[in-house]
């Protein structure tokens, strides 16, 4: 049984059991509230095969967990009240947090699903884009009495120093973009509210008017697969004596790939803007502006988004993910999730839903190409279709049954403008016209 204190306290659920799964389990144990009692009840939750039988056994030996960080050069004890594998473990939970690989999403959510209570939000960081398809495919009937919350990106830069024991923060962001979907009859600000309490004074959650901006706005999909191409893509396929540094190896040539992305996207908001005036895509920034907020004081020089990348001290020491060690030589790990993640369930979103909308994103093309071939996989064929023969593996819109752009903007819940005609300037001639709007599917 719970000690009296214990039983009215928030419940929180941490799936995963990876650096940011480890890093939560204990800030989260160790908040407290003005009384000095504290806040959360928290349970880890693993389905990886026995992985949190083996993270148990670790904290019961030592007794505790312990994270550094090093921004205020402080070390945090505290331990979470439970680990486990069993999906039953979220029955009596306020707050499900995700910090798994999106490629592990739809396994939560299928686990959780018959168990979870109404009025639970689910809050996936980073959620990366389409989450909310696939939230809503299968939470079902379920879906409108719970709350889901999509963040843009993990609050830290975070690592494990002895696993399932010590963790370090290596930066904290100033800030993190999250757009709520709450359950019927509550306010989006009280789900807001209980995100904000559970991340601590940083960082500091900005409110994003819809999940699409989440979406549309990840910068995971845009600098992972944006600085492996630019680093990896004439290779000699000769192994290195040492990994080179993934943020602070960026040149010219980098930032202008990371860039040319941005520009894709944005002009996907641009469609999207001239489809429906109300439909608010503000929140979705460059990466270059990504930095200069969410860095602010850690980036020593932001004048461009080269310097920006290289000077953010958050990122000292990370390296490309290698293969291989000091006597073989090192290769790159086309297989890691800077890779397997971010093309499938974000550059992919993209190009789909840009296809859908008749937008070009001709730099998106150049690097998913590229990274296709270095997956294995096929997603956009060689004709220019979100149709290749793995596409059912991603969150491409195409993948979830959406192939039209009627469909698409149904979904969104976007009425389209009627296609009307423009005298043309030159002629006065209405056969010359063109429309204002696309005509949807």
């Amino acid at each position: 049984r719970l000690a009296p204190h214990l039983a009215d306290m928030s419940s929180v659920l941490v799936c995963g059991g990876g650096n940011a799964a480890q890093v939560c389990a204990t800030l989260f144990a160790s908040r407290q509230d003005i009384a000095g009692q504290r806040r959360y009840k928290v349970t880890a939750f693993s389905l990886y095969d026995q992985e949190a039988a083996r993270w148990d056994k670790i904290v019961q030996q030592a007794g505790f967990m312990e994270c550094y960080l090093h921004s205020q050069k402080k070390i945090v004890k505290a331990k979470p009240d439970r680990i486990t594998n069993d999906p039953k473990s979220v029955a009596n939970c306020d707050i499900v947090l995700l910090t798994v690989p999106s490629r592990y999403h739809e396994k939560y959510f299928s686990a959780l699903e018959p168990y979870v209570k109404d009025g639970t939000i689910f809050v996936v960081m980073p959620a990366r884009s389409g989450c909310d398809f696939l939230f809503r495919k299968i939470m079902g009937a379920k879906a409108p009495k719970l709350g889901f919350a999509a963040c843009d990106t993990l609050p830290w830069a975070c690592r494990a120093k002895d696993w399932g024991r010590t963790t370090e923060v290596l930066g904290t962001k100033e800030t993190v973009g999250a757009a709520v979907m709450p359950p019927v009859g509550v306010a989006a600000e009280q789900e807001f509210h209980k995100l904000q309490m559970l991340l601590g004074e940083q960082p500091r959650i900005i409110p994003c008017p819809n999940v699409m901006s989440i979406s549309l706005g990840s910068p995971g999909q845009v600098v992972h697969p944006g600085i492996t191409y630019s680093r990896w893509r004439s290779w000699d396929g000769k192994p290195l004596d040492k990994k080179p540094l993934f943020y602070h190896g960026a040149d010219d040539f980098c930032a202008s790939i990371v860039a040319g992305i941005c520009d894709d996207i944005q002009a996907i908001c641009k469609k999207l803007r001239k489809l429906d005036g109300k439909f608010d895509t503000s929140q979705v920034k460059t990466i270059h502006e990504f930095y200069t907020t969410a860095y602010s004081t850690q980036c020593k020089d932001t004048s461009t988004l080269q310097r920006a990348m290289v000077t953010n001290s958050a990122y000292d020491g990370l390296t490309h993910p290698m293969k291989g060690d000091d006597k073989i030589g090192y290769t790159p790990d086309f297989q890691f999730r800077y890779l397997s993640e971010d093309v499938p369930n974000g550059l992919c979103f993209n190009r789909g839903l840009a296809e859908l909308l008749r937008v070009k994103t001709p730099t998106i093309d150049t690097v998913m190409y590229w990274c296709q071939d270095k997956l294995g996989k096929e997603f956009l064929t060689k004709g220019g279709r979100m149709a290749g023969k793995d596409i059912g593996m991603t969150r491409a819109p195409q993948a979830l049954g959406i192939t039209t752009s009627r469909q698409l903007l149904e979904f969104l819940q976007i009425k389209p403008v009627p296609i009307y005609k423009v005298p043309c300037a030159t002629c006065g001639s209405v056969a010359g016209a063109i429309a204002t709007m696309c005509s949807p599917a």
